[in-house]
């Protein structure tokens, strides 16, 4: 991997898409009215197929309504979603020695990005209509979602 093989955005593309799961607790007795914010948790995994040129991204969002106690359960939703992206040029972006691969970092970035804001989207229509139809994922910088990034 050398600088004159830089990341090119236009050799990235979703090829595939799922929701692997939407788990969602809206209790009967909650009252919208109280929600004063949300808690959020996310966790992403991302792994390569180098001899197809591949990534794989697994991204879990977990949401829990805060009504500061006034509704006696919060609303919860889960929701793990899974991409594949083609990477035509990943053989430019990778380098495998004795201890494993490294995968080029604005690689990473770029499928981190792609990967939560098209979640923010998804979220924004699937919430609709439940006790967390006001949650919007908020923006990060995408860098947190690579701290704990584990490359398989």
């Amino acid at each position: 991997m050398s600088d004159s093989n830089l990341f090119q955005p236009d050799k990235l593309s979703i090829v595939d898409f799922r929701i692997q799961q939407a788990q969602m607790e809206n209790p009967a007795e909650f009252e919208l009215s109280h929600v004063v914010g949300h808690k959020v948790g996310n966790e992403l995994n991302v792994g390569y197929n180098l001899e197809l040129k591949l990534a794989k991204a697994d991204l879990v969002v977990k949401i829990q309504s805060d009504s500061g106690g006034h509704n006696a359960e919060e609303a919860m939703a889960k929701f793990h979603f899974v991409y594949i992206f083609k990477v035509e040029n990943l053989d430019e972006l990778t380098r495998v020695d004795g201890e494993g691969v490294e995968i080029d970092g604005r690689l990473a970035n770029a499928i981190a990005s792609v990967a939560y804001s098209t979640s923010r989207g998804v979220l924004l229509t699937r919430l609709q209509g439940t006790a967390l139809q006001d949650f919007v994922l908020p923006v990060i910088d995408p860098n947190e979602l690579l701290t704990n990034l584990e490359h398989t």
